[in-house]
Order: structure tokens, then C-alpha cells, then sequence
């Protein structure tokens, strides 16, 4: 289950947010209680998703929103006539909220912020890609395997022993 930051002005939000979160198998929760041990914990947890009010003990949830990770994502519960006044890169929750849309919300975030990781994720080098193509041609020729195939092979091998996908088309290549 992934992890979000949720922080409010008041115990009682947070808790009750939380609570129907890991209720339903949304999100395990990491409840703060201010924006400043938030940021300590997006960086320590490597937490991509905060959800909070527009108000918090020590700023506003946009204040915290500036000072993320780039990668990170925020949603913000707050009556609309405050939410107006957020930045557009913050993702709004009008309140009174309902169990459902808070539940769609975060489950939507969060696939927005798993896609965008994926995004972000740094690419292989046009060298590494080659050695992982050469692996690939190896296995396909000397096991009669498909591209897919010697692809997961490749990927399962990788897994299975500790190491990188490159490391593994080495080793299928006799270069380590």
C-alpha cells in the first residue's frame, strides 16, 4: 500500500482522513502535525502525495506545496472560497467531503503521481540499451525464445539475484 502525508490544522481532521484512507486499502497514512514535519517526512519517507487543508499550524498548505520535491503531488480539502485563491498546481477537494470523492481523489492522485515517477525516472543510456539489446539477440538465437520472452528473462534474473538489468545482459554476454 503506498504512503501519504496527511496534515490539517486540527488532530481531529488528520485522524478522521486517515482513518478512512487505510480503511478502505487507500493509502497508509503518515499523519502530521504541521507543515514543517510534513516536509520532514515527504524527504524522509520519499512520499510523493501530501493531503491537507489550506490552514496549518505553522503556514498554509500552499507554503508547503512550494517547498515538495518537484515529483510531489498535494491535494487540499478546504472550502471552495478558499480554494479559489490556490495555486492551480494543487489538486482541490471542496469541503464537506464525502467518504467517496475523498477516497476517488487520493486513488486518482496517486496514479497521477505513480505515472509521473515514471516520467521523472531517469532513461538507460543509448550504451546500457545496447548491452540489453545484445543479451536479448543472445538468448533469442541460442534458446529460441521471443524478444519478450528473453526480455523477462533478462528482468526475472535480475530480480532473482540482486542486481541491475544491466549487470544481468553482462553476465548473459560473458563481459563481467
Amino acid at each position: 500500500m503506498e504512503r501519504v502525508i496527511v496534515v490539517f490544522d486540527s488532530d481531529r481532521s488528520t485522524g478522521r482522513i486517515c482513518e478512512m484512507l487505510q480503511s478502505a486499502g487507500v493509502a497508509e497514512c503518515v499523519p502530521c502535525r504541521s507543515g514543517g514535519e510534513a516536509r520532514r517526512n515527504a524527504s524522509k519517507y520519499h512520499i510523493d502525495v501530501v493531503i491537507c487543508g489550506f490552514r496549518l499550524p505553522d503556514g498554509s498548505g500552499e507554503e508547503l506545496f512550494e517547498d515538495l520535491p518537484e515529483s510531489a503531488s498535494m491535494l487540499m480539502i478546504a472550502p471552495q472560497s478558499q480554494l479559489d485563491l490556490v495555486n492551480e498546481e494543487i489538486f482541490q477537494l471542496p469541503a464537506p467531503i464525502s467518504r467517496g470523492d475523498l477516497l476517488a481523489s487520493v486513488r486518482m492522485v496517486l496514479q497521477m503521481s505513480r505515472r509521473l515517477a515514471r516520467l521523472i525516472r531517469p532513461r538507460r543510456s543509448d550504451e546500457d540499451q545496447d548491452l540489453i539489446t545484445q543479451a536479448k539477440s543472445l538468448l533469442m538465437e541460442r534458446n529460441g525464445l521471443t524478444e519478450e520472452q528473453a526480455h523477462r528473462f533478462l528482468q526475472k534474473k535480475s530480480m532473482d539475484s540482486g542486481v541491475n538489468l544491466i549487470q544481468t545482459a553482462r553476465l548473459v554476454l560473458g563481459d563481467l
